[in-house]
């Protein structure tokens, strides 16, 4: 007898039971009908027995009538049996094997398009096969990658007066806000210098977009200890801190949710149509290259020119961070010269798909998917997340072994090079776009598990809320001090919400991360979850050897989580949501919770444009269509969960019915015309911010419209743009609201 069987023979069992205490319940005399030593006569127990007979059939009529004439809901023993499965899953998983599997996959490097990137993909995709699945296989795509020239490597040199022209300016972070202070406050033109600007703050493909737009002829990037090192924590390998010799590695593309560059919006295969690599989407048209914090050192000490605007512009160096341009008391040194020889070539790439099938609805999916490849070796990023997915895969093999099935389909996905530019994930997306778009329920991101160990982090569409809530107060916390609580209590604790503290903060959706394409352009229901520092502080960006050598097992195993409880923590809610979204009768989005949020984003960018009160006057400006939309979305969002709290559970129209209403409602936000500039972005409510894509915006047409507004060339018309798109949010989510009725 398996475990199933077992279950369902211990619940007849304790049902059994029930039965005989009621009946040896039954058979004591009431007292007030049948005094203990008193006689009845036949005709009191008559009539006694006619009125329990009467009452009897009164309650059976009555409940007849109220069992046809209401809904039917799941039985306590359906849900009890559900929830077992769910425990079952998360309950087998192991820290120990989480670490097996992270060991395993960082033996050797697995850089994007390599022979060792391949092998690990087979490797996964066998190991897939072991554990069950219905299918595993490998999906190709060729795609453009960028390499270093074997034989003509790439470095920073510093010329004498005989030497090439490139003086250097310092620009911070390279900022679109760093970038003005430069040219409307300091008059420091750029144009025709090389710039050297400190990783942190935003997506490293922004700051070089900037330095374009600038005029710069080349950047350099370097990681200041400032935003890469952790006080009173030794270098690598005495500690997690970044040495001064290493370089952050990572794509500077502006893709935009393009995918592969020559071939945006559709799929990198055999007999697609490719552009020419010089008119490939967002590839630099200056050159690029990181150092460590020593060189970048060297360089910033003889920087002359005026010294930093404030104190904001100074990293750690022992330098005083002078803007330039040039160099200044060091006849040594003149100009900064750049030699980079990257070499751009198409190369096959390979995703890992396995799938189970649904039992029930198998054209409905639940994606779970990461991504393999890492810049070295990759311990944290990607490999963490790689060897969570991994346990997540054995683990639902194991409960397929005893028979379980889903109702719905869950695919699991091993993506290849999400590094340079989240292309494995797009191009996937982008082959199965039409299928996707009409089955998909939601996908969940298993990228790095951990990024620090204080606490857990959730991003995620709010139609998840409720959902994270119920899972993490089922998990028990894997942190130091809360051994007793669940993983919600110490989420809480350590984080809570601005907006309200009586709940854990959750995150919006930006990007930098395989959950793009899903959610941004396909507007399928998309989350993530991990572990993160202590963002209150530890101030430094993302963590210290964040894309370097130094990302190796030893990190993970001495500094971040020798236990790997926090690994298995986030598994296990990575695997339960995935579970409750493939196997729930009614599909477990929360619409209410998508109203909230959208009058809270509303009203956010309603104050943010007050400071233009006199503009938004004068141009005639108004939210009010906004706020009137929300309004009504939040009153279809509540009669929409009236009706589905009637619903009946065993009409399987009925179900199917309101599942495809919460499968659609995040489709509902997508305008297929995209943002401006953006037409990959597709979702009018959520979206990479224009100027740090790894931060996500609200009303983000709105937003990029009325950005630095005031210093726009022509007033007039920057205003109407706002009008624009003011009216395309306020329809979208009108619209929206629409398709939670019942008819037309």
């Amino acid at each position: 007898m398996d475990w199933q069987d077992e279950d369902y023979r211990c619940h007849l069992l304790r049902q059994r039971r029930r039965s005989e205490l009621r009946r040896e319940a039954g058979s004591f005399r009431n007292p007030k009908l049948c005094p203990q030593g008193a006689m009845a006569t036949s005709r009191a127990c008559l009539h006694l027995w006619m009125c329990g007979a009467a009452a009897l059939a009164s309650f059976l009529a009555g409940f007849t009538a109220g069992w046809f004439s209401k809904p039917l809901r799941e039985t306590t023993t359906s849900l009890r049996y559900h929830q077992s499965i769910r425990w079952k899953l998360v309950s087998e998983m192991k820290a120990e094997n989480i670490k097996s599997f992270l060991r395993s996959f960082t033996k050797l490097p697995h850089l994007a398009g390599t022979e060792q990137n391949l092998l690990l993909a087979k490797k996964i995709q066998t190991q897939w096969k072991k554990f069950g699945l219905d299918s595993a296989k490998l999906v190709h795509y060729d795609v453009l990658l960028s390499y270093p020239n074997e034989t003509n490597v790439n470095y920073i040199s510093v010329m004498d007066e005989h030497g090439i022209e490139g003086d250097i300016i310092y620009v911070n972070y390279a900022r679109t806000e760093d970038f003005f202070k430069l040219e409307r406050e300091m008059n420091i033109n750029c144009s025709g210098k090389i710039v050297i600007a400190r990783y942190g703050k935003i997506f490293r493909g922004n700051k070089v977009k900037n330095a374009m737009l600038a005029g710069a002829i080349g950047i350099i990037l370097y990681s200041d200890p400032a935003d890469y090192f952790a006080p009173a924590v030794q270098p690598y390998p005495k500690g997690w801190n970044l040495p001064g010799t290493a370089a952050q590695r990572g794509n500077v593309l502006n893709l935009n949710g393009a995918g592969d560059p020559l071939t945006p919006g559709y799929p990198a295969k055999e007999y697609t149509f490719r552009l020419d690599v010089k008119e490939g989407v967002g590839i630099p048209k200056i050159p690029v290259h990181p150092i460590g914090y020593n060189d970048a050192e060297i360089l910033l000490r003889h920087m002359g020119g005026t010294g930093p605007p404030d104190d904001s512009w100074k990293g750690s160096l022992n330098v005083d961070y002078n803007i330039g341009p040039g160099f200044a008391g060091h006849e040594s040194f003149r100009k900064v010269r750049m030699h980079v020889h990257n070499t751009n070539k198409i190369t096959r790439i390979y995703n890992v798909i396995g799938t189970i099938r649904g039992s029930v609805e198998p054209d409905r999916y639940v994606i779970l998917g990461g991504h393999r490849d890492s810049w070295v070796f990759g311990a944290i990023d990607p490999t963490s997340g790689a060897a969570v997915l991994q346990e997540i895969v054995q683990s639902f093999g194991k409960l397929m072994s005893r028979g379980w099935r889903p109702r719905r389909t869950i695919i699991f996905a091993s993506w290849d090079a999400e590094e340079f530019g989240l292309l494995g994930s797009t191009e996937w997306a982008e082959e199965n776009v039409k299928t996707l778009q009409e089955r998909s329920i939601a996908y969940i991101n298993s990228d790095s598990s951990i990024e620090g160990n204080y606490t857990l982090r959730v991003d995620c569409t709010p139609l998840l809320y409720q959902l994270v809530y119920k899972l993490t107060k089922e998990i028990s916390s894997p942190d130091d001090g809360f051994e007793s609580k669940s993983l919600y209590e110490s989420w809480l604790e350590k984080d809570p919400s601005s907006e309200n503290i009586n709940f854990p903060r959750i995150n919006k959706l930006g990007s930098g991360s395989d959950f793009e394409a899903y959610f941004q352009r396909l507007g399928i229901a998309s989350g993530r979850a991990r572990y993160t520092k202590n963002r209150k502080t530890e101030k430094y960006s993302s963590y210290p050897v964040y894309h370097t050598i130094y990302e190796t097992f030893e990190l993970v195993e001495n500094f971040y989580d020798p236990t790997f409880k926090k690994q298995l923590s986030v598994a296990q809610l990575r695997a339960a949501l995935v579970y409750e979204l493939a196997d729930s009768k009614i599909i477990p989005f929360n619409i209410e919770d998508y109203a909230k949020a959208l009058k809270n984003y509303a009203t956010s960018i309603y104050n943010l444009s007050k400071k233009h009160d006199q503009q938004l006057r004068d141009h005639g400006v108004s939210f009010d269509s906004l706020f009137s939309a929300v309004k009504n979305f939040s009153d279809a969002a509540s009669d929409f969960h009236r009706r589905l709290r009637q619903v009946d559970l065993n009409n399987p129209i009925a179900v199917r019915i309101m599942n495809d209403q919460l499968m659609l409602l995040e489709r509902a936000f997508i305008d297929p015309l995209g943002l401006p500039g953006r037409r990959f972005y597709r979702h009018i409510i959520f979206a990479p911010s224009s100027h740090n894509k790894y931060a996500g915006e609200s009303f983000p047409g709105i937003y990029d419209a009325m950005f630095d507004i005031e210093n726009k060339d022509d007033p007039r018309s920057a205003w109407t743009e706002v009008k624009k798109h003011i009216s395309i949010a306020a329809f979208t989510i009108q619209a929206a609201a629409g398709t939670l009725t019942e008819a037309l």
